[in-house]
């Protein structure tokens, strides 16, 4: 069964769980979310799968300069959000078959390999 992680280069722990993964003899799809941000649809799949709620999954700081830390945001309008500014997107994070993990801290994703 394949893994994929959304990943970020730039970022430590990313590197860390990409690392982790290698380490365990895995080849993960690596996708930049940064360069190919997930759609909609996807993001909602994520969410499900990590049995997360969109305001769970944003990254505070970048949330509040991208305008997305307001109370009133729907879930819907969150999620835009979060596809228009995928840098407000939590990661890494990592998907195998039907679960996902978010690699914070990294050996979190152990638990769905």
């Amino acid at each position: 069964m394949s893994v994929t992680i959304y990943h970020n280069p730039r970022r430590n722990k990313s590197r860390q769980t990409l690392a982790l993964l290698e380490a365990r003899g895995l080849k993960p799809r690596v996708v930049e979310y940064l360069k190919t941000p997930p759609d909609k649809a996807e993001l909602k799949r994520l969410l499900t799968l990590l049995g997360m709620t969109p305001r769970q999954l944003l990254r505070a700081n970048e949330a509040r300069a991208a305008g997305l830390d307001k109370p009133g945001l729907s879930d819907d309008q969150l999620i835009a959000g979060m596809v228009e500014n995928p840098i407000t997107i939590e990661r890494p994070i990592v998907v195998k078959g039907a679960r996902a993990a978010l690699g914070r801290p990294p050996e979190a994703v152990l638990k769905i390999l």
